[in-house]
């Protein structure tokens, strides 16, 4: 079985393209061209008896303007499968295609302590060789963006935990990319925070029209932002159910279509839990 990591790169859509999750007008999103695609994709760590297969023959698909998140037990190659999609690790077997430029952000926001907000957004844009005179328009469009005009001059440790994530994501937007990796970025945050970068999330796909893949553990996050949830089993990692989930009505994370399908989604997971002894 042949192994790649391919990265294709067609025409981009015109930004702001409008409708929901960044949907292109008339079209539900992923109903477009592909931006992901894993074929039969496997990876193992190590070799031997000691080797330990993260992920066996994983398929999936998403479609340019797409919102996927991936749920899973701790340990079921979640991560992984971000690593191979953007080039830091490579499959062991199968195929790993990627149409467009590819940003990721982590839990942590990882910004530069000795930079200033707007500092930290250049570093990314000065990276990709933007001219100097056109750097800090960009930088101020994309704090803007982000709701942090006025906070670019300051540091990381004046910021809020809620307000660094906010210049994490204006960096990984800064690198232009056409598909967003997201590992738990909210992971971390207070449930209101989380709350309200989940609309700013929203809000900003639907402007750039972004393909986002999605890491997390919190099932009724996954069903807020997703227009689909795609369930890992417990290691090796295998796709064992996808949800659609409706984008006719209220997308609040409390709202009782958000609570009925994460109710259905978790008991899949427990599931599959304790069929692994979890």
């Amino acid at each position: 079985m042949s192994v790649s990591n391919r990265q294709a790169a067609p025409p981009r859509m015109a930004r702001g393209a409008s409708a929901l999750s960044g949907n292109v007008a008339g079209l539900r999103p992923g109903d477009g061209p592909v931006a992901v695609r894993l074929t039969n994709v496997s990876k193992r760590y190590g070799s031997g008896a000691r080797g330990v297969l993260a992920l066996d023959q994983v398929s999936l698909t998403v479609g340019r303007g797409e919102f996927v998140c991936l749920i899973g037990a701790s340990g079921c190659g979640k991560s992984t499968l971000l690593s191979l999609v953007a080039g830091l690790d490579s499959a062991t077997a199968g195929e790993v295609t990627v149409g467009g430029r590819v940003a990721m952000m982590f839990q942590e926001p990882g910004l530069l302590p000795w930079l200033t907000a707007a500092g930290n957004v250049e570093l990314a844009l000065r990276a990709r060789k933007v001219p100097r005179d056109d750097r800090r328009q960009r930088t101020d469009e994309l704090l803007k963006l982000v709701r942090l005009s006025g906070f670019g001059g300051k540091r990381p440790h004046e910021l809020s935990g809620g307000m660094r994530q906010r210049v994490a994501l204006a960096r990984a937007l800064a690198q232009d990319a056409d598909v967003l990796l997201m590992d738990e970025p909210f992971g971390a945050l207070d449930a209101m925070t989380r709350d309200l970068l989940h609309d700013e999330l929203d809000r900003i796909c639907a402007e750039q029209t972004l393909t986002v893949l999605f890491v997390t553990h919190n099932v009724r996050e996954a069903v807020r932002l997703g227009n689909r949830v795609i369930v890992l089993s417990s290691r090796p990692g295998r796709v064992i159910e996808e949800y659609r989930v409706p984008d006719d009505g209220p997308r609040g994370i409390n709202t009782a279509q958000t609570a009925e399908m994460a109710s259905t989604i978790t008991e899949r997971l427990r599931e599959e839990m304790g069929r692994h002894g979890h």
